[in-house]
């Protein structure tokens, strides 16, 4: 009964509801832990590209590089100067050129993984448009068999499906390899999602400080007589503007202070780890241009000298970086466009023309010139260069070999 009593007089506290999973929930995402960014597409591309200068400085150099580089189109018999694929290939569609194409194809290459291009017009011939499609807008629908029997495009609610027909699709599809997905491609960015983070991090900090925390170079401690710690008003005031007018601004730089009884000067300054912070991004910077690979000193980042001078590190991206993204993309897309027209056409960049591989193609050529033990079909071959096609025989020679014969 006593026991009664006291629940009687205790407070009848209200029926509250929960998740369960809401003590996990809190326990994982709790205070104090670190916060990364979602690691999806457009989130990536938002703090990655746009946001973060690295990111975009390297996307940016390795598409407009790629993109710059020349094609040429050739079979196992000739190199061809026109072609109805060249035609459309130098001018894909109204509102864009071939670099320009070519340029956003590669960018959407290195931000998601996943490069999607659009072909117009009938199978079985020469495409009348290309168009590059957004990668976070397409989505794969895999058959029964693991391979893929249509895309759909999705812009605000709607979709478009493109089928693909006995292997066949108006769509080309290129991806980077991925160990843990079949069907989309892994990006550099999402390798650098981490550094971008810290990087971008590191800047808001920067912004912060300079906002809500920038240190004053020093403090002036009262130190009152008799325990008093504070300054009267009159005092303050008069403390407050002699500061202004005889100790701030540029022509009172170097000053020397004249303090009186109870005042105390306290300098301030950055402390280790401030100092460190800086060290911290620019260390981050590095990892974003290595998951890029693009040479660190290509970006102006300091502390990196792994090439000894910018011709060497410029050599050294269009050899490791974007050479091999140029050869597989116009590898995929020539493959792509054979088995649309039904010709047996090869797409690959033109390393002749490439000004930062000068050297490197100067020295290939006079090994090959000087050996002599080649002949002239086999040093084509060496170098890339198809078959000399065969020279039909002159006016004037055949008039040549009718009078040989009559004599």
């Amino acid at each position: 009964m006593v026991f009664d009593f006291l629940k009687r007089g205790a407070p009848e506290m209200p029926e509250m509801k929960a998740s369960a999973t809401g003590p996990v929930v809190a326990s994982v995402s709790g205070v104090g832990r670190v916060a990364w960014s979602p690691r999806d597409t457009v989130t990536l591309t938002r703090v990655g590209f746009i946001g973060n200068p690295v990111g975009f400085r390297s996307v940016k150099l390795i598409a407009e590089a790629a993109a710059a580089l020349p094609l040429v189109m050739q079979d196992a018999e000739a190199r061809y100067d026109v072609h109805p694929l060249l035609s459309v290939i130098s001018r894909p569609n109204p509102a864009q050129g071939r670099a320009e194409l070519f340029e956003a194809l590669y960018a959407q290459l290195l931000l998601s993984g996943n490069a999607y291009l659009e072909a117009v017009g009938d199978w079985g011939t020469a495409p009348q448009e290309l168009h590059v499609l957004r990668s976070d807008r397409m989505n794969l629908v895999p058959g029964a068999d693991g391979w893929p029997v249509a895309y759909e495009y999705a812009v605000g609610g709607r979709k478009h499906r493109f089928d693909v027909i006995d292997g066949h699709s108006s769509i080309c599809h290129i991806k980077t390899f991925h160990p843990a997905d079949d069907h989309y491609g892994l990006s550099p960015i999402q390798a650098a999602a981490t550094a971008i983070d810290v990087h971008n991090s590191a800047s808001r900090w920067s912004k912060s400080l300079l906002d809500n925390a920038a240190r004053p170079s020093g403090a002036i401690v009262y130190k009152g007589m008799d325990g008093q710690a504070s300054m009267g008003a009159d005092q303050y005031d008069r403390l407050l503007s002699e500061m202004e007018s005889h100790h701030q601004g540029a022509r009172n730089a170097g000053r020397p202070m004249l303090l009186e009884g109870g005042l105390d000067w306290k300098p301030m300054g950055f402390s280790p780890s401030d100092m460190e912070f800086q060290k911290t991004k620019e260390a981050a910077g590095r990892e974003i241009a290595l998951a890029f690979g693009v040479p660190p000193m290509l970006l102006g980042i300091p502390g990196d000298m792994t090439y000894s001078n910018y011709q060497e590190a410029n050599r050294a991206f269009y050899r490791l970086t974007v050479l091999p993204m140029v050869s597989k993309v116009t590898a995929a897309i020539g493959h792509w466009l054979s088995e649309r027209t039904g010709e047996a056409i090869e797409l690959k960049p033109d390393l002749d023309q490439v000004s930062a591989l000068s050297s490197e193609r100067d020295a290939q050529w006079n090994r090959v010139a000087s050996a002599d033990f080649l002949t002239p079909e086999e040093k084509r071959a060496m170098l890339g260069l198809p078959p000399l096609a065969a020279e039909s025989a002159s006016p004037k020679a055949e008039d040549q070999a009718q009078e040989d014969e009559g004599n």
